[in-house]
């Protein structure tokens, strides 16, 4: 299951989440964001109760994106331990994140 996150939830679904957290900054006019959020509901349906999965609608959370440096879209982050780990910028294959994520759980 995915997760919207916003600035009020932020902070306790990512930062202080005891599982890690995959975090997808996206864009409703953004083609690569559609074409991979097919991807990222997979990988939250896979990795159900091993890590978390949410989303960043930058245009509703300008502030998150600035907070996490985000210059384009899509960009997934994985977070551990409150911590950015790894950052795929642009849409990737679900190799990819798989591999980003088997290495943090």
């Amino acid at each position: 299951m995915e997760i919207k996150l916003t600035q009020s939830n932020y902070n306790g679904e990512v930062l202080k989440s005891n599982i890690p957290v995959l975090v997808d900054f996206w864009a409703a006019w953004c083609g690569p964001c559609q074409m991979l959020a097919p991807t990222v509901e997979r990988l939250a349906n896979e990795y159900e109760g091993k890590i978390k999965v949410g989303k960043v609608k930058i245009d509703e959370e300008g502030e998150l994106a600035a907070q996490n440096a985000i210059v384009s879209i899509p960009t997934v982050i994985l977070f551990v331990n409150g911590k950015p780990v790894e950052k795929l910028v642009g849409a990737h294959s679900i190799d990819d994140y798989e591999d980003i994520i088997d290495k943090y759980i």
